[in-house]
C-alpha cells in the first residue's frame, strides 16, 4: 500500500489566511482611497444676461441759429441743432475774458484779490462803449475795487467798460489781451473760437455752439466764475446795485452762465443747469445762438433743458441675489452664483450694456462664499464689476456616497 503523508493543519490554513488578509487589505485600501480621494470641481455654467433697454432721446430744439447741449460727464449726450459755423457770440466773450484774466491774476475761492485803481484810460472806456450802444456801468473818479468786485460788474451786469478795464489792468493793452486770449484758447482746445477784444462788441469775436459748451464747462470748473455767474444781485460801491442779466437764473435749476446780445449775433445764451438724478447731481451745459430776443430765447432754453433732464435714467445692472451662474455636483448638490449686491448706473439717452461672467472652480463651499465676478460694460461709462457668491452651501456628500459611488467625483 502506498504510504499517505499528512501535512500539518497549520500548513493548510496558511494560504487561506493569507488570501483573506489580502482581500481585507484590498477592501480597506479601497475604502480609504474612496474616502480621501479629492473631488474635481463641480460643473459650472453661466446664465444668459438680459441687458436693460434704453431709448433714443428726443430733444426740443429751436428752429433757428445754432444750439449745442451736453450733460457734463456724459460725453455721449452732446447734441446739436442748426448750423455748425462760427457765429458772433456778443457778451459771451466776457467769459473768455474772465478766465484769461484769472490765469494771469489768479483768485482762490473766497478771496477778493488785489485792489484795482481805475485809471483815466479805463474811465474813458465808458464813453467809448456807450457810443457803440454797449452796456456800461458807472466808474467814478478815484474808484477802487477788488478784482472780485470788478468781475462781478463785468459778468453779472455785462458792463463792457469793466471788461475792458480788466484787460488793461491784467495785460497793459488791448493788443496784449488779444494775444493772451488766443494763447489761452489754443491751450484749451477751443479751435473754433476767435477773440479780438474783451467785450464782445466786435462781431468778429466768434465761436461755434459746441466750442461754447466746452467754454461753459471750463467756466463752471473755476469756482470764482461759477460763484459770480450764479449770483442774482449784489451792490458794488461806485457801480451801484448790480443785477444779473441772466433772467433764467434760479429757474429750473439754472445756475448761469452768460447772456449775449448784438445785432450781428442776435440773442445768445451760454447756460448751465443742475439736477438731482439717481442720487447724484448732474449738470447740463448748453449754448443757444441767434435768437430773436431774450424772452423767446429763454423759453426755448427752458424747453430744451427739460427735454435733456427727462432723458436721464437709472439703469439697473443687477439686483442683489440675481443669478449669473450655477454649480452642480455628481451627488446631486448644487448652488447658484448670485450677485453679492445690487448695482445701478445713471445714464443719459440710449445706452448699451453687456455682461461677462467669470466663475471660480468650486468643489464644496459655504453660503455667501465669493465664487467669481460679473463685469458690466456700459457704453461711454466706466466698467462696473460686481462680486458673485454662493446662494447656498455645497456640502461634502459624506463617506457612504463616496464608498457607493467610487471615484465618480474625480
Amino acid at each position: 500500500m502506498p504510504r499517505v503523508v499528512r501535512r500539518p493543519r497549520s500548513a493548510v490554513r496558511r494560504p487561506v489566511a493569507i488570501g483573506v488578509i489580502a482581500v481585507l487589505l484590498l477592501a480597506v485600501g479601497y475604502l480609504v482611497a474612496a474616502a480621501v480621494v479629492p473631488f474635481a470641481p463641480a460643473s459650472a455654467a453661466t446664465t444668459t444676461y438680459s441687458a436693460p433697454r434704453s431709448t433714443v432721446p428726443d430733444l426740443t430744439f429751436p428752429g433757428y441759429g445754432a444750439t449745442a447741449v451736453e450733460a457734463t460727464d456724459f460725453p455721449e449726450s452732446l447734441r446739436t441743432s442748426g448750423d455748425r459755423k462760427q457765429r458772433s457770440i456778443a457778451s459771451i466773450t466776457k467769459v473768455v475774458t474772465a478766465l484769461v484774466v484769472l490765469e494771469e491774476k489768479p483768485l482762490a475761492k473766497g478771496e477778493r484779490g488785489p485792489t484795482i485803481r481805475f485809471t483815466k484810460q479805463m474811465q474813458g472806456l465808458y464813453a467809448e462803449y456807450l457810443a457803440k450802444n454797449g452796456e456800461v456801468a458807472p466808474m467814478p473818479d478815484g474808484l477802487r475795487l477788488s478784482e472780485y468786485q470788478t468781475f462781478q460788474v463785468m459778468l453779472m451786469k455785462s458792463a463792457n467798460n469793466y471788461a475792458g478795464s480788466l484787460a488793461l489792468w491784467a495785460f497793459g493793452s488791448m493788443d496784449a489781451y488779444e494775444k493772451a486770449a488766443g494763447t489761452w484758447l489754443d491751450e484749451h482746445g477751443l479751435d473754433d473760437t476767435v477773440i479780438h477784444e474783451p467785450t464782445g462788441l466786435d462781431p468778429r469775436n466768434r465761436s461755434t455752439a459746441t466750442d461754447l459748451v466746452d467754454l461753459g464747462q471750463l467756466a463752471l470748473a473755476n469756482p470764482v466764475v461759477k460763484e459770480i455767474v450764479g449770483t442774482k444781485q449784489v451792490t458794488v460801491p461806485g457801480a451801484g446795485e448790480i443785477e444779473n442779466s441772466n433772467k433764467l437764473l434760479g429757474l429750473d435749476g439754472v445756475e448761469g452762465i452768460k447772456t449775449g446780445t448784438l445785432d450781428e449775433a442776435g440773442a445768445c445764451l451760454l447756460f448751465a443747469a443742475t439736477y438731482e438724478r439717481g442720487g447724484r447731481s448732474v449738470t447740463v451745459v448748453g449754448a443757444m445762438l441767434g435768437g430773436v430776443d431774450h424772452d423767446s430765447l429763454d423759453d426755448d432754453v427752458q424747453r430744451l433743458l427739460r427735454s435733456v433732464a427727462d432723458n436721464f435714467q437709472v439703469v439697473t445692472l443687477t439686483h442683489e441675489g440675481q443669478t449669473f451662474g450655477t454649480y452642480s455636483t455628481p451627488w446631486q448638490d448644487g448652488a447658484d452664483a448670485v450677485a453679492a449686491k445690487a448695482s445701478e448706473v445713471l445714464v443719459w439717452g440710449k445706452t448699451t450694456v453687456t455682461a461677462k461672467t467669470h466663475l471660480d472652480p468650486v468643489t464644496v463651499g459655504d453660503r455667501g462664499e465669493r465664487v467669481g465676478r460679473v463685469r458690466f460694460t456700459i457704453s461711454d461709462h466706466a466698467a462696473v464689476t460686481v462680486p458673485l457668491e454662493l446662494d447656498r452651501s455645497i456640502t461634502d456628500p459624506g463617506v457612504w456616497w463616496r464608498w457607493t459611488n467610487p471615484f465618480r467625483g474625480t
